[in-house]
């Protein structure tokens, strides 16, 4: 089998010492929320530092000077080193942090009242000043461009617990359920939705009526489990506010990705849905600057969590059509909706994060072969799909915003040798020049191992990226174990990213090369590639994976008879598979909340959608063969003969726990040499500091005692 090598080297920090271990991957601060003020001076950003022995992290709130940015020809600088200022430190665990519109103070969310509330301070962080008293506290907010309303995101109690229906059984915690999605990714519904507020703000102070624009709505805003603050936008006008809503309930609800944007306004105080012909995901509205134009992310296909997201637009200017009345006049007063223009449809990779640069162009970070990197559409382009890269490299791009007045952009970076740090980026020329240094220090005694860009060919010929992580001090004369890492979702890339679990660069201080195949059903590599594994969990993105471990194990460095996989989530399921078909290839598995029987967890997952969808439904109701159901990891428990290790967590709604449970009877029923590491208190992830250093150790103690 023919391979093309491509090999890209990160940079190395002269001054490193240390290989990167356990400890040291928890002192990174890692940082979120960034924004630029109204004036285009300063910059805010989130930095969050983790205490293993409190088992908890805290946010400190930074602001730094942007004004100081030099421009040389092509090239970026500063005219000289604007130093972070704290204005929030971690014990009032500040999140939400943004510039006021007017830019003359600092909002933000914190709990240090008891209940989640709403802070305004100086730009200094003095004189904090608590706008709301909430009972039960809010999610979320934003405020009008013209600071006369703030928009209030908060939770109402719709539903009556079974106590409530029946108060003489007050002790019961029964529940009567008539419908799916009775549970969410980690939490039981809880009889509560959250809702949309709208109330007049003045100098410091909300004043008026508080209304709700879902009232008595059982549905939810943002979109659960993982909506935010995007989900919701002011027109520059501040008359409109338009968000997302998944207007579904119950089954409904679980088998459908159908959300819409809604648009309310404040003068007529009529709710429109703009978006109602379109069947899939509509998400994160953003109206242009001058208020003419509305965009949001959009998915075509309906029940596809994973299909291309793109750009679409609603236009308030363009023509609205009239409807005839019987005598052949115009009825002017009949409201037609204007055409919704698709704007990326053209471009056959996933969307992200996009903004707007001005009332026509927006740029965007999109996933890229392996990489996400930014991108600008345009409308006079004269290219088919309107879109021209302004990045490229070997690094993950996520948020981005507009520095004002300007053509440089202020947008996270990462790469899996660097957490997240924010960068400044021309749009023109995409020099870049790195503008927060929160790990800094850390990174300069730390020594990470090369990663290579590795292209390989897979059974049906086409040529796949893998990226393969080297031990730090790798000597090619020596001989390594190593590890194929399979990753989730199905449909989730293999990016630059910077993981606190699954860490490239720390798997490989401790010892191992690491293979990770961008294979069948990832992002980056076109609609077609990412598609191609609907139904086919056990096809040919199993043999992706084989033709990247065989093709990397061909090298004399790396030990054969030393050969494990990992991963969790759809990752999981793989290393259940392979565990079952991999020819003597591996010495050991490590899999974490992976699908194991997958006609069990068809009946036990939430979000139906998905597992209808790429399922092709039901296993009651299948009328392809074979199908995922004919390859579930549990039919080939009789070939299994490995060691493995399984990790499963309690909360996970997503993969429920009798995955973990099942595959791990059937070990040591078969006997084979097994540990089950259980997490009560952890959903889909491992989020606390305490289970994640757990985690960490028992991973690499498994890998050590099977391995080497």
């Amino acid at each position: 089998m023919k391979k093309i090598l491509l090999l890209t080297f990160l940079p190395l920090f002269t001054m490193a010492q240390n290989k990167l271990d356990i400890a040291t991957l928890w002192k990174f601060g890692r940082l979120s929320e960034h924004m630029v003020s109204p004036d285009g001076k300063l910059a805010i950003y989130a930095v969050k530092h983790y205490d293993l022995k409190a088992n908890k992290g805290a946010n400190t709130i930074f602001t730094q000077r942007v004004n100081t940015v030099v421009r040389t020809g092509r090239d970026l600088s500063l005219r000289d080193e604007p130093a972070a200022t704290v204005v929030l430190d971690e014990t009032i665990n500040a999140f939400g942090a943004r510039f006021t519109p007017d830019g003359k103070k600092i909002s933000y969310l914190s709990a240090k009242s008891g209940e989640v509330q709403l802070f305004e301070c100086d730009l200094d962080g003095k004189n904090s000043h608590k706008i709301t008293n909430v009972r039960g506290g809010i999610n979320g907010y934003k405020y009008s461009p013209k600071m006369t309303h703030i928009a209030l995101v908060m939770d109402v109690k719709l539903d009556q617990e079974v106590k409530e229906v029946y108060p003489d059984l007050d002790k019961t915690n029964a529940r009567i359920i008539d419908g799916l999605f009775y549970r969410h990714w980690d939490a039981w519904h809880d009889y509560a939705y959250s809702h949309l507020f709208i109330q007049p703000y003045s100098n410091g102070n909300l004043t008026g009526e508080l209304v709700d624009l879902m009232k008595d709505e059982r549905f939810d805003c943002p979109v659960p489990p993982q909506g935010d603050d995007d989900e919701f936008n002011w027109s520059p006008d501040g008359t409109k506010l338009a968000y997302d809503c998944k207007k579904l309930q119950g089954t409904a609800d679980a088998v459908s990705t159908n959300s819409d944007i809604y648009v309310y306004d404040l003068n007529t105080k009529v709710t429109r849905n703009i978006s109602e012909a379109n069947q899939g995901y509509d998400k994160n509205p953003q109206f242009s600057p001058d208020g003419t134009k509305l965009a949001w992310l959009s998915m075509e296909e309906a029940g596809n969590e994973s299909a291309r997201n793109t750009l679409v637009m609603f236009d308030y200017t363009a023509p609205k059509a009239s409807k005839p009345a019987g005598n052949g006049t115009i009825q002017a007063a009949i409201y037609i909706m204007p055409k919704i223009t698709p704007l990326t449809n053209k471009f056959d990779y996933t969307l992200e994060n996009f903004i707007w640069l001005d009332n026509a162009r927006l740029a965007f970070n999109a996933v890229f072969e392996g990489t996400k990197q930014l991108y600008m559409f345009d409308p006079k382009l004269r290219s088919i799909s309107r879109v021209v890269p302004i990045t490229k490299g070997v690094h993950d791009y996520g948020a981005l915003c507009l520095v004002p007045k300007t053509t440089i952009l202020l947008a996270a970076k990462t790469s899996m040798s660097m957490p997240n740090e924010l960068f400044l980026v021309d749009i023109g020329s995409g020099n870049e020049f790195e503008y927060s240094q929160v790990n800094k220090n850390i990174l300069e005694q730390t020594k990470m191992g090369k990663v290579e860009k590795r292209m390989v060919k897979t059974t049906d010929n086409k040529d796949m990226l893998v990226w393969v992580i080297y031990p730090p001090d790798f000597d090619a004369s020596k001989k390594y174990p190593t590890l194929l890492y399979c990753q989730g979702g199905p449909q989730s890339p293999v990016s630059q990213f910077f993981s606190y679990r699954w860490n490239f660069q720390l798997m490989a201080a401790n010892g191992y090369i690491v293979v990770a195949p961008n294979r069948r059903g990832l992002p980056g590599f076109g609609s077609e590639w990412n598609d191609a594994i609907t139904n086919d969990y056990g096809g040919q993105c199993m043999k992706d994976y084989l033709s990247a471990i065989d093709d990397v194990a061909k090298e004399p460095y790396v030990n054969k008879d030393k050969l494990g996989a990992v991963g969790a989530s759809f990752g999981g399921y793989s290393v259940y598979w392979l565990a079952g078909n991999h020819n003597k290839r591996f010495k050991t598995f490590i899999a974490h909340c992976g699908m194991f029987n997958m006609e069990s967890w068809y009946g036990t997952t939430e979000e139906m959608f998905f597992a209808n969808h790429d399922n092709g439904g039901p296993y009651w109701d299948q009328k392809q063969s074979p199908n995922n159901f004919d390859a579930s990891p549990h039919k080939f428990v009789k070939n299994w003969d490995t060691p493995i290790l399984i990790i499963h967590n309690e909360k996970d709604y997503r993969v429920p726990l009798n995955q973990g449970m099942e595959a791990f009877t059937a070990a040591q029923l078969k006997g084979i040499p097994s540990k089950f590491l259980y997490f009560p208190d952890e959903n889909h992830w491992v989020t606390k500091p305490q289970n994640s250093v757990l985690w960490q150790r028992v991973f690499f103690e498994w890998l050590d005692q099977t391995l080497k």
